[in-house]
């Protein structure tokens, strides 16, 4: 069973920089695809990155590119957020997900990581 663990958020500033970790495991991730989403208050989870873990291929919001980047140690099975210039509207839960590249839906979850930005 796939296992997926966030961790690294936290309260920083406008501006400020912060690396979001998810630890996989239980599964082959040379043939899923991981993202990156987020869920502000009162707001729908919304998209943020994803990767193909074999190759590397990279999607993002319009909203994070340039200023977010997704990554993977493959030693370690785990794949980053980097988030650089950060603003209070980033404000969110960010969630790790995973899906099967032919897979339509992301089909596994962590539990979350809070971020919050102040102005």
């Amino acid at each position: 069973q796939v296992q997926l663990v966030e961790s690294g958020g936290g309260l920083v500033q406008a501006g400020d920089s912060l690396r979001l970790s998810c630890a996989a495991s239980g599964g082959t991730f040379s043939s899923y695809v991981m993202g990156w989403f987020r869920q502000a208050p009162g707001k729908e989870r919304e998209f943020v990155a994803q990767m193909f873990w074999s190759g590397g291929s990279t999607n993002y919001a319009d909203s994070v590119k340039g200023r977010f980047t997704i990554s993977r140690d493959n030693a370690k099975n785990t794949v980053y957020l980097q988030m650089n210039s950060l603003k209070p509207e980033d404000t969110a839960v960010y969630y790790c997900a995973a899906r099967r590249v032919f897979g339509v839906e992301f089909d596994y979850w962590g539990q979350g990581t809070q971020v919050t930005v102040s102005s």
